[in-house]
């Protein structure tokens, strides 16, 4: 999920470890994780398919 503007973008998913799930919406009992770059959410998001998470 993107916020803001481009250059103040704010990137976010939400992560539930104990099922290994990463959501790209708000879910309860998730833990929030926040990046102000581009290329750390995509680097996030590989991290967590290379650990076998499992994405909504």
């Amino acid at each position: 999920m993107k916020t803001a503007t481009a250059e103040h973008a704010i990137w976010r998913v939400w992560v539930d470890a104990k099922n290994r799930i990463v959501s790209f919406h708000e879910a309860e009992g998730f833990r929030p994780l926040e990046f102000h770059s581009h290329e750390m959410f995509l680097s996030c998001v590989d991290e967590y398919a290379g650990r076998h998470y499992r994405y909504q």
